[in-house]
């Protein structure tokens, strides 16, 4: 099997684009790393388009690409560092295909929608709750991170496979879900704001949260059904944003 060993060579300068946002967006490809990140996307039948392999782990990974249906590379161990984006590289990567076209949400489970989130590992963390929990789907409003992004990915553990994730605006689905007699719920404190505790559990809701410093827009806030808090007992002032919606998931959903 020839090895790639050069840092010049086509296919690596153009998989090392995308490390970058802008070349995910071009080639409308992304990177995850990892044999459990690498075995989630062939369970899920994700669209492989590389596998990439470091020449001493071969041996290794043997059960991934003896019967593989997509090519195959191996490369030395200095390029799958150049590929990584984690501090401990293990020796597989592959190179998947985003969905050209997402799952229509059926309004039949409850949907997680995010307002600008920033943290890729808030991200990450949020989607992996959401699969958890039982979610259907989870929305990503205008100013949230890339999903692609390699922090994001290895927070949510390969649950991106499992959900429908749709890019899109907030106050449309809104919308289209009040249309649907499907309540949603914002987070805030402010005066409209009850106790989550205050709200009987349900099989289908949609469920905002915000921006770590500045919390739910306004905007999305004022078309809400309702706005829910959790009550704080100690002396902390808030809570992380992916630890607050993982109680309401969990609380809300019968």
């Amino acid at each position: 099997m020839e090895i790639i060993e050069s840092t010049q060579n086509k296919r690596i300068k153009n998989w090392k684009k995308l490390l970058t946002r802008k070349g995910r967006k071009k080639q409308s490809k992304y990177i995850v790393e990892g044999p459990h990140l690498v075995e989630e996307a062939m369970k899920s039948q994700a669209v492989i388009e590389s596998l990439i392999i470091s020449s001493e782990k071969i041996e290794a990974y043997a059960s991934y690409h003896e019967k593989a249906e997509f090519d195959v590379a191996v490369v030395t161990r200095d390029i799958i560092k150049l590929l990584s984006d984690s501090v401990t590289g293990q020796g597989i990567l592959a190179i998947i295909k985003m969905p050209e076209k997402v799952k229509e949400l059926s309004g039949l489970r409850p949907v997680l929608m995010l307002d600008e989130i920033q943290d890729p590992g808030n991200l990450g963390t949020l989607i992996r709750t959401a699969d958890a929990a039982g979610f259907e789907g989870v929305i990503l409003g205008e100013g949230t991170v890339d999903l692609y992004n390699s922090k994001a990915l290895r927070s949510a553990q390969g649950s991106h496979f499992h959900l429908n994730i749709i890019h899109d605006d907030l106050k449309k689905w809104i919308t289209a879900f009040s249309e649907k007699n499907m309540p949603v719920f914002g987070t805030a404190l402010d005066e409209r704001a009850i106790s989550f505790r205050e709200v009987e559990p349900m099989n289908r809701f949609g469920l905002i949260v915000g921006n770590e410093g500045n919390g739910v827009n306004a905007s999305l806030l004022e078309k809400t059904t309702e706005n829910l808090f959790i009550p704080i007992k100690g002396q902390a002032e808030s809570l992380n944003v992916a630890i607050a919606a993982g109680i309401l998931m969990f609380a809300l959903y019968r």
